[in-house]
């Protein structure tokens, strides 16, 4: 089985869930999703499999999303998208799909649930 994981180098939680897939024998596709942004069909696939909106897997506490004054937009599901295809860095992770399943790895043994 390969799954993909949405991954970022620099971050701890994404790092171990890696750890974990790999611990577990699982082929890996690691897309670094900050060199290789994603666009809006690949969002919303995301979406789509994970069963979520937008502001779910959006990482609130960056800087740009204050000053983009995004939590008055959390219904607003193109515009979330939008900011998220122009700033990646506004996308939880790490995000591991298995096939149609997908999981946001917070924490990371949540991951354990579809691989």
């Amino acid at each position: 089985m390969k799954v993909k994981i949405f991954h970022n180098t620099r971050c701890s939680k994404s790092r171990k869930a890696l750890d974990i897939l790999r611990e577990n024998g699982v082929e890996v596709e690691i897309i670094e999703y900050l060199k290789t942004p994603l666009d809006k069909k690949d969002i919303e696939n995301i979406l789509k499999k994970l069963d979520m909106n937008p502001i779910d897997i959006m990482r609130k506490g960056e800087d740009i999303f204050k000053k983009l004054e995004l939590e008055k937009h959390i219904n607003n599901k193109q515009l979330l998208i939008n900011a998220m295809v122009k700033h990646p860095i506004l996308i939880e992770r790490p995000i591991v799909i298995s096939g149609t399943q997908a999981i946001v790895g917070r924490p990371p043994e949540l991951i354990l649930e579809i691989i």
